[in-house]
């Protein structure tokens, strides 16, 4: 049996009915961008995520990017990111023309580390931003302390967590704000790139508003040298129907991850673990292992699709070789190793027992 990664087409159809009366509004409207499906969005996602101002933007990059921008950081500024991540996170602090400083993870989480971010706090540091990988919400409660302690903003990367609970509250309320990506494969996904900042801080929902908009609050008035990054009118009503299935869909997730758990215990490979208190919305389903190559050629050979997430940490792109000489053992080990299972919340438990058994055949052979 074939089993794709993700089948976006499948899944899709399940919301048929509704996404063509998405569309349907939105071409009756006349109005294609900054219109009442945007507003409507913008006020149930940021009710969803428990915090005051949602604002949509265009991908998930401009959401970190204007972020920084609205806090004013920029040159000579340095902001800590992890060094296990999707190279996003750290061009968002590249392009506001700060510093990334990398913190490895911590090894059975593959999140952000908080015993390492204090000693790689410098005079110049003023941000933090801990992403909340494959859906699994970083430790922020001591992130938030070290960052209270110095006086720096935590800006969590929730391009991945859409619905994730830590200690009860949802990913991106947990810092002073946050971004997230509706990428099509994401949980909450829209039908191409679209993102949105989520915060408490008024002042820094108005900036950011400003941002998105050419630097604009009223038309042909500028009054910051602004970005084109706006979430349009389309993708708005598409993600208000994608919302509504959004915690059922992560339910059906969350299942499939503990049939993977229960079923490859037993295996060679090193599972991910889960958070304490099951707020986990398993957005990939990461394992790892030292023949991770020969499973992944093994799994292609039976029709399994995998994918590596990352096969090349940020400071081993060529973009960033400046970085080339720095060494970050852990996120280098699980660059190695990691492998992703087909995850999405509408395969078949025929298919989820496909994958288990093309992976244990692997061991036993």
């Amino acid at each position: 049996m074939a089993v794709s990664f993700l089948n976006l087409n499948r899944l899709n159809s399940e919301l048929r009915s509704g996404m063509d009366a998405a569309y349907a509004r939105v071409m009756d409207s006349g109005t294609y961008i900054m219109g009442a499906e945007l507003e409507a969005f913008e006020k149930e996602f940021a009710a969803y995520s428990n915090v005051s101002h949602c604002v949509g933007v265009g991908n998930g990059l401009d959401a970190l990017t204007l972020l920084l921008r609205a806090y004013g950081i920029g040159e000579g500024d340095e902001v800590i990111v992890p060094s296990n991540t999707f190279i996003a996170t750290w061009l968002a602090v590249s392009q506001c023309g700060a510093k990334p400083v990398p913190v490895e993870p911590d090894a059975a989480s593959h999140n952000l580390d908080p015993s390492l971010i204090e000693k790689a706090i410098t005079p110049r540091t003023r941000a933090i931003m801990p992403v909340h990988l494959y859906g699994q919400v970083a430790d922020m409660d001591p992130i938030m302390e070290i960052a209270g302690r110095f006086g720096l903003v935590v800006i969590e990367d929730a391009a991945q967590s859409q619905g994730a609970l830590y200690k009860g509250r949802r990913a991106g309320g947990l810092g002073h704000a946050a971004g997230t990506s509706f990428y099509p494969g994401k949980n909450l996904g829209a039908m191409g790139d679209a993102g949105a900042v989520l915060t408490n801080d008024a002042a820094i929902a108005d900036k950011v508003r400003k941002l998105r908009n050419y630097g604009s609050t009223v038309k042909y008035e500028h009054t910051e040298a602004g970005y084109n990054s706006r979430l349009d009118e389309l993708h708005a009503a598409f993600l208000r129907e994608k919302l509504r299935v959004l915690d059922s869909w992560n339910a059906k997730r969350r299942v499939i991850a503990k049939k993977y758990s229960e079923a490859l215990r037993e295996t060679g490979l090193t599972l991910p673990q889960e958070s304490a208190g099951g707020g986990d919305v398993w957005h990939l389903y990461v394992v790892a292992t030292p023949q991770r190559d020969a499973l992944q050629k093994f799994l292609a050979e039976r029709g399994i699709v995998t994918v590596i997430h990352y096969p090349k940490p940020p400071h081993r792109q060529g973009c960033y070789v400046e970085y080339s000489e720095i060494s970050l053992p852990i996120a280098e080990r699980l660059a190695g190793q990691v492998l992703s299972l087909p995850m999405s919340p509408d395969l078949t438990d025929a298919e989820v027992q496909e994958v288990i058994g093309a992976v244990k055949d692997f061991f036993q052979k």
